[in-house]
C-alpha cells in the first residue's frame, strides 16, 4: 500500500474528448486546482467535435494547462504524490495526448502513474463533493452518467476505505446517448453547439405538453451481451431492463418539423444565429432570445419544451426504476447533461417523494474535468494499484 500519509497531491490530466484539463486534488477531497481549456468554439464550426482538431488541440494546450495548474495550486512538482490521467473511453488520438504526456512526466518525476476511467470519474465528482461536506452515502448507490457520449446506469459498492470501488452496469444506451440526442436535435432546429444548453434554457419559454413524444419498449439484450457488458445475468435480474434509446425521439422531431411546414423557419434561424456566432462566439440562448425574439416562434419553443420534458422523464423513469429493483440507497447523477436544470428539479422532486437522497456535482464538474479523475485516482493510490509503462489509450473502456 502506498504512504497516504505525506501530502497526497495528485496531479490530474483528462483529455478523452474535446477539453483539455488538469487539476491538482489532495486526499481525494480538496481541489486546489481545477484548469480547462476547452475547444467548443472551434468545433462549433462544425456542428460537433472532430476529433483530428480535438487531438491537435490538446497538443497544443497540455503543457501550458498542467503548468496553470500547478501554478493555480502553489505547488511544484516534487510536492506530488502521483500523476492520474484518463485511460478510456473517449476519442483515441485525445486519450493519446494526454497518457503519453503523463507517462513521460511520472517517468521523469518518478512518480506513481495511475488509469482511471472517464466514466469512473464522473462517479467521483459527486463523490469528492459529497466527502467535503461530510455527506453520508449509504450502500449501495446508483449512479446515472448521462452526457453527449454516455448514458450508463451503474450500482456502486465501496469495497475498501478510503475508496476503492465495485461498479455493475445495470443500464445502458443501446444507440444515441442522451447528450448527443439534445445536440443533433439542438442543430436540427437550427441553434448552436453544444445544444444542450441552448434547450435547457429555451425549454422553460415553450409548453412541454405541446407535443407528445413516447418511448418505446426496449429489446432485452440476451445473455452474452448482458456479460460482455459488465451486467448480472443471474436468476430474475435476466429478465429487468433499464436500458434506454434516444434516436426514436430524435427521429420523431425531425418528422415532426417535416410534417408541420418548420424547415423554412428552422433555416432562416440557423442562418440569423451562425452569423451572430460569428460575430459573438460567446452567445447564449437566452441573450438569443432577447436580441433576436423573432427568431424562436412558439412552436418552436413548444417543440423544444416538449423534447426535453420526454427526455428527462424516460431518463427520471428508468433511473428510479432500477434504484427501487436493486434496493439502492442513493442516487448519483453526473455527466454533462447532469447540468440541466429541468433534469436536476425533476430528480430532485422524485427523490424527495420517494425519500431517497439524490446528489449531482456543482455545474463546474458536471462537464469533463480533471478534479473528478484526481478524485477517482486516490482510493487507487493508496491501494498502490499504479499502471504500468504498458499503459495506452482504451477508446472503448468499461466501467465494471
Amino acid at each position: 500500500m502506498a504512504n497516504s500519509a505525506g501530502r497526497g497531491l495528485i496531479l490530474g490530466i483528462e483529455s478523452s474528448c474535446d477539453e483539455t484539463a488538469a487539476a491538482v486534488v489532495r486526499g481525494g477531497r480538496e481541489v486546489l486546482a481545477n484548469v480547462v481549456a476547452s475547444q467548443m468554439a472551434l468545433h462549433a464550426n462544425y456542428g460537433g467535435v472532430v476529433p483530428e482538431l480535438a487531438s491537435r488541440e490538446h497538443l497544443r494546450n497540455i503543457v501550458p494547462v498542467v503548468r496553470a495548474a500547478m501554478v493555480q495550486a502553489g505547488a511544484g512538482f516534487a510536492d506530488l504524490d502521483a500523476i492520474a490521467v484518463t485511460e478510456g473511453p473517449g476519442l483515441a488520438g485525445a486519450l493519446l495526448v494526454g497518457i503519453t504526456y503523463a507517462k513521460a512526466l511520472a517517468l521523469g518525476r518518478s512518480l506513481p502513474l495511475i488509469a482511471v476511467n472517464h466514466l469512473e470519474g464522473h462517479i467521483h465528482a459527486v463523490l469528492m463533493e459529497a466527502r467535503v461536506r461530510e455527506q453520508a452515502m449509504e450502500m449501495p448507490l446508483l449512479a446515472l452518467v448521462v452526457s453527449g457520449g454516455h448514458t450508463h446506469l451503474y450500482l456502486c459498492t465501496q469495497v475498501s476505505d478510503p475508496g476503492l470501488w465495485r461498479y455493475r452496469n445495470v443500464g445502458r444506451t443501446v444507440d444515441d446517448a442522451a447528450g448527443e440526442a439534445f445536440d443533433k436535435v439542438a442543430k436540427l432546429l437550427g441553434l448552436g453547439y453544444p445544444g444542450g444548453p441552448w434547450l435547457d434554457a429555451l425549454a422553460v419559454h415553450g409548453n412541454p405538453k405541446a407535443v407528445e413524444f413516447k418511448f418505446g419498449p426496449i429489446k432485452r439484450r440476451d445473455k452474452s451481451e448482458s456479460q460482455r457488458n459488465g451486467e448480472g445475468t443471474e436468476g430474475s435480474e435476466d429478465r429487468r431492463n433499464f436500458d434506454f434509446s434516444f434516436s426514436g425521439i430524435k427521429t420523431a422531431v425531425l418528422r415532426y418539423v417535416q410534417g408541420h411546414g418548420m424547415a423554412e423557419r428552422v433555416e432562416a434561424r440557423r442562418a440569423r444565429l451562425t452569423t451572430a456566432l460569428k460575430q459573438w462566439p460567446e452567445l447564449r440562448a437566452a441573450e438569443a432570445l432577447h436580441e433576436m425574439p423573432e427568431v424562436f416562434d412558439a412552436q418552436t419553443l413548444d417543440l423544444i419544451a416538449s423534447f426535453q420534458y420526454a427526455v428527462v422523464g424516460n431518463l427520471l423513469k428508468q433511473t428510479f426504476a432500477a434504484a427501487e429493483a436493486y434496493a439502492a440507497r442513493g442516487i448519483i447523477v453526473s455527466g454533462g447533461v447532469a447540468a440541466n436544470s429541468e433534469l436536476r428539479q425533476r430528480f430532485t422532486a422524485e427523490a424527495d417523494r420517494r425519500g431517497l437522497p439524490v446528489a449531482f456535482p456543482t455545474i463546474a464538474l458536471s462537464t469533463d474535468n480533471a478534479a473528478m479523475i484526481a478524485a477517482a485516482a486516490w482510493g487507487k493510490f493508496c491501494a498502490g494499484e499504479f499502471a504500468g509503462d504498458d499503459l495506452v489509450a482504451v477508446p472503448g473502456l468499461k466501467l465494471g
